[in-house]
């Protein structure tokens, strides 16, 4: 991050003077060590869990941001902090200069002066407005946990906009135009202009070439992959983890590989996750982050301000500013959708969080644009706070529209301005019936919940329970739960032994599903209805919440089957999804999922023969006088 006077002016501006006076004395201390010893390693490590540190420095409001933009980052063990020996002496001589400045100021009894300009203050108190009253969201955790978590969220922020400027190779460009039918598609453009509805009398020519463009990306040059055929033999393939890149892959960005196993012939096809642009122009697939990636080059190649839009529950879209009607659109190239904003909340049933855009000259959270409901999202956004994430966005807009003409610049403040004030516009929710994802297979929609409220879901019954850790869970870093089907009860082991009474208490989601009791022959389990051909019951944890991660899964769920009927499961984390065919998990199995924040486990009962065919898929089946059996038991791993 670029050294600037922010962390400064918001310690003196929303602390106590007795507060920054401690804290900015903590801070100059560091600068003197360090500047009067440069080569003594141990001026350069602070220690966070230090109490003084805490209490007296990372608790007060901007001393953390402080101490990175001197050049403090965290250590390897995650317990300090260390200044790096290539960090800049320079900045930090600065940093501390301007403490002293401004300690004297206040020895003067001298009123601070702002930093930021007119336009700029009236920029932060709209976003404050934007994301709805801050006190409607409690916050109890102290500065000092959001180190990692809001280290983490400025990375990624960072590494989207280097992501953006990328697509602003000339050569690249042109290399997409002649990839891309222009000719086709201002033909096509032409066509719908003439003929555009009255909801559409403002848009303008290019407006209908961004829908023209989008429509041939989806169904004429990008593929959505689930698994890939296989190579060898064409036969279907199933994912089975990940495999180590090549230097090959490396070069592209692909630092995940996955690995798709053929069923027939057991050849192992390899799937690169290229993050680079110009690969995707010949590799021509992938899911939406690929889709997002390719389509927001073709974008800018054909002259559209395009943002990159990054969505922290797991999905990647383009917004396209429309010069005629004077904001920015939402495109979607996966769904082949433009301009409906509330698609992901009304229509998938998402739980947003974050959602920040990039593009090559700005960066704007983004969320209240896909939201109509603010105070849910306010009371999930726990992952940093929201003084923090508006000054740290703005002070990188800044940083990127400084580069630029005064020109530009003013026309891109006063852009800011209309797009704040658009979010704090209520929206409707209700006005359009919006549908639920339609790319990739609806086995992998079902197990994400991003179905909607399509025909096929009528008959299900949303429980909507989500597992969310507790905070013993996040302190013993696992969620543990086992399930008793004699007894009809979840327990939660990693919760303090919690029970939950009714195996419908802690599902998501449920479809003809009943429990059923033999009392002739004293057993017990899950099955259909009679009716029904089909049965599947949905289990889902969400930890997005948090700053941690799900490392692995160890997984146990015993059925018993007869004739022709079968149980198979999905476990689904993030875009993975793992699957198992047909017969009983009576042993532990282990899952390594890498690093996701969201997971399903899904079970589907059918097949079976005669009139009892829905009593050959039996889940959970168990004496009703085992009242200590298990027949479920599963543990997620978190770090």
């Amino acid at each position: 991050m670029a050294p600037t006077a922010d962390s400064i002016s918001q310690m003196v501006n929303e602390n106590s003077v007795d507060n920054f006076m401690t804290a900015s004395n903590i801070l100059i201390k560091f600068a003197v060590n360090i500047l009067e010893n440069p080569t003594e390693s141990k001026y350069r490590r602070i220690r966070i869990s230090n109490p003084t540190i805490q209490n007296k420095l990372l608790n007060v409001s901007g001393g953390m941001e402080c101490l990175f933009e001197m050049g403090f980052q965290e250590a390897e063990d995650g317990e300090c902090l260390v200044f790096p020996s290539n960090a800049s002496l320079q900045i930090l001589e600065t940093i501390k200069n301007n403490l002293h400045k401004q300690r004297e100021k206040l020895q003067r009894k001298m009123q601070p002066t702002s930093f930021v300009s007119r336009n700029s203050q009236r920029v932060e108190e709209a976003g404050a407005s934007a994301s709805t009253s801050q006190t409607l969201v409690t916050v109890s955790r102290p500065a000092s946990s959001y180190l990692v978590s809001e280290a983490e969220f400025l990375t990624r922020m960072e590494d989207g906009l280097r992501r953006v400027k990328r697509y602003e190779n000339q050569a690249l460009q042109q290399k997409v135009r002649d990839i891309i039918p222009v000719n086709q598609l201002e033909v096509n453009a032409k066509q719908r202009y003439d003929t555009r509805s009255r909801a559409q009398s403002t848009w303008q020519m290019k407006d209908f070439l961004l829908l023209s463009l989008l429509n041939w990306f989806k169904t004429s040059f990008f593929k959505w992959v689930d698994t890939l055929p296989c190579e060898r033999c064409h036969g279907s393939t199933q994912n089975t983890g990940y495999l180590t890149p090549t230097p090959d892959d490396l070069q592209w960005g692909a630092r995940r590989v996955e690995s798709h196993l053929c069923s027939s012939c057991n050849h192992v096809n390899r799937f690169p996750r290229y993050t680079d642009a110009e690969k995707l122009l010949t590799s021509r697939c992938g899911r939406c982050g690929e889709w997002a990636d390719c389509f927001t080059l073709c974008c800018r190649s054909l002259d559209f301000e395009a943002r990159y839009v990054m969505d922290w529950t797991d999905h990647v879209w383009t917004e396209v500013y429309s010069n005629s009607q004077s904001r920015w659109l939402h495109c979607d190239a996966c769904e082949n959708v433009c301009d409906k904003p509330l698609l992901y909340e009304s229509g998938w049933g998402k739980k947003l969080t974050f959602v920040i855009a990039v593009s090559k000259d700005e960066i704007q959270d983004v969320t209240w644009r896909y939201s109509a409901k603010h105070n849910e999202i306010l009371a999930r956004r726990t992952l940093c706070r929201e003084s923090w994430l508006r000054r740290a966005v703005h002070q990188l807009w800044k940083r990127e529209i400084s580069r630029l003409s005064q020109e530009r610049q003013q026309e891109l403040w006063q852009r800011l301005i209309c797009e704040l004030t658009e979010f704090i516009t209520k929206k409707n929710d209700t006005a359009e019936a919006l549908p639920g994802r339609t790319t990739g297979s609806v086995a992998w929609r079902e197990a994400r919940g991003e179905l909607g409220a399509s025909a096929s879901q009528q008959s299900q019954v949303q429980n909507n329970f989500v597992f969310i850790p507790t905070e013993a869970e996040r302190e013993c870093e696992m969620i543990h739960i086992v399930y008793n089907c004699a007894t009809d009860k979840y327990v939660r082991l990693s919760s303090g032994n919690q029970e939950y009474e009714g195996w419908q208490t802690c599902v998501f989601t449920n479809q003809d599903i009943f429990r059923k009791e033999e009392y002739d022959w004293k057993m017990v389990y899950l099955t259909r209805h009679e009716e029904s051909a089909y049965g599947e019951i949905v289990w889902k944890f969400d930890i997005t919440g948090t700053d941690l991660r799900i490392s692995k899964v160890e997984f146990k769920a015993e059925s018993a089957v007869f004739e022709t009927g079968a149980v198979n499961w999905r476990i689904c984390a993030g875009e993975m999804c793992f699957m198992h065919t047909g017969s009983s998990l009576q042993n532990m199995i282990t899952i390594d999922v890498h690093g996701c924040q969201t997971l399903t486990v899904t079970a589907v009962l059918q097949g079976g023969q005669g009139q009892n065919a829905w009593q050959h898929a039996q889940l959970f089946r168990q004496s009703l006088e085992n009242t200590g059996g298990t027949p479920l038991d599963l543990k997620l791993f978190l770090n």
